[in-house]
């Protein structure tokens, strides 16, 4: 396997927040970064702007063009044909979130979301000045699903944009085709415009497929603004770049016509270089990532399976659990408070995630297996102090 696993001192050393949020003894699994080193391919494409001092106004045609990049991406690993001429860059996808509201909407309209949800989704529509519209997943007792009718039946005529998150954080599900259906054809009986963030479509695990939303009919299509980058799957997320795809000529129109076009501002050089880089070339090094991610997954649920009071269903995607301890009688007002107290382990808030959260921890095991190791020994030590010392024990 190739060798990209970082050890923790060169992780500390690093200048990002995964690693500096917290006091020195704490190790962290919270926020979405891998402590893994990036793909040659990726290094070798930043190195080579670096050393020809290429910082100019970037000009990148045919193979290095972003949309064309994206474009037979989509096409090579999903089957999906891309219209290269309606993609859009951009630096930061929550800001694409934000400004495909602010054009399909207006202040006070509904937007759906289903919970629990990547925490900056509900901050956009807070900060937009729409109204939260609650979609729920359910829990089948298998995995988290759509709840298709209730999506049918939530908001009011004034519901415009539903953001929908596939492969989804934090539960790791993979939509499969029939759900993504309905929810687009409650999407055109509605009149929704849906924005669907498809950021963690490179990190399947066995067993599951990502179906684009803009690849299934025409009418569904045309309705859907995708959302994506080599940030997640290639752990380049500080370079800020990514891409949104219209579905329809008059899709994109619209969002022309309500966005000014120096709104969105532009990728550097660096980012767009790498993301075509990583498409383009890197596929090897991801297929490598994606074997420790899943005999990480693998761990994680055995641990939880092993673990009184602790529910899980195991992601079908992402490298991202997410634990519910609502079972659990824990001397802390929030899981997440509890392990960063009793255990020194930084996890995801489950509250940050919204409706259903509240008593759930989001935990990151994109890591090696000595620290995913250490963090779980860590996690079960503590569990056990807090039955211990439990009046019930």
């Amino acid at each position: 396997m190739e060798t990209f696993e970082l050890a923790v001192d060169a992780l500390r050393a690093r200048q990002c927040i995964k690693w500096t949020r917290y006091d020195a003894d704490v190790l962290p699994a919270w926020v979405a970064d891998m402590d893994f080193a990036v793909a040659e391919p990726v290094q070798r494409a930043i190195a080579r702007v670096v050393d020809e001092q290429d910082y100019g106004y970037p000009d990148r045609a045919g193979a290095d063009c972003l949309d064309e990049a994206f474009a037979a991406r989509m096409r090579d690993r999903f089957g999906w044909e891309v219209s290269a001429e309606r993609v859009v860059p951009v630096a930061d996808l929550v800001q694409a979130v934000v400004a495909s509201i602010l054009a399909f909407s207006d202040r006070g309209d509904g937007v759906v979301v289903q919970t629990p949800i990547y925490p900056p989704f509900l901050g956009c529509v807070d900060d937009t000045g729409r109204a939260t519209v609650l979609n729920p997943l359910v829990d089948d007792g298998a995995r988290w699903a759509v709840d298709v009718d209730g999506l049918r039946q939530a908001g009011d005529a004034r519901t415009r944009v539903l953001l929908l998150c596939n492969p989804h954080n934090p539960s790791g599900r993979v939509l499969d085709r029939d759900e993504l259906l309905g929810i687009g054809r409650v999407a055109v009986e509605r009149d929704l415009v849906i924005v669907s963030d498809e950021i963690h479509c490179d990190l399947v695990y066995p067993g599951a497929r990502h179906v684009p939303v803009g690849s299934l009919d025409p009418e569904i299509a045309a309705r859907t603004i995708t959302l994506n980058s080599a940030t997640k799957g290639f752990n380049i997320a500080g370079l800020r770049c990514g891409v949104m795809h219209f579905g329809s000529d008059a899709l994109l129109d619209r969002f022309r016509r309500a966005i000014p076009s120096r709104l969105l501002g532009a990728v550097s050089s660096i980012g767009l270089d790498a993301t075509v880089a990583a498409w383009r070339e890197a596929q090897p090094w991801l297929d490598a990532v994606l074997v420790r991610l899943l005999a990480n997954r693998d761990r994680v649920a055995g641990w939880a399976a092993g673990s009184e009071g602790v529910h899980h269903h195991p992601p079908e995607a992402t490298y991202l659990a997410w634990l519910d301890l609502g079972r659990l009688e824990l001397p802390a007002a929030t899981p997440s408070r509890f392990f960063l107290d009793e255990a020194r382990v930084a996890l995801g808030d489950g509250a940050d995630f919204g409706l259903g959260g509240g008593r759930c921890v989001r935990l990151n095991f994109a890591t090696s297996p000595e620290i995913l190791e250490a963090i779980l020994g860590r996690m079960t030590a503590a569990l056990q102090d807090a039955r211990e010392r439990s009046p019930r024990a």
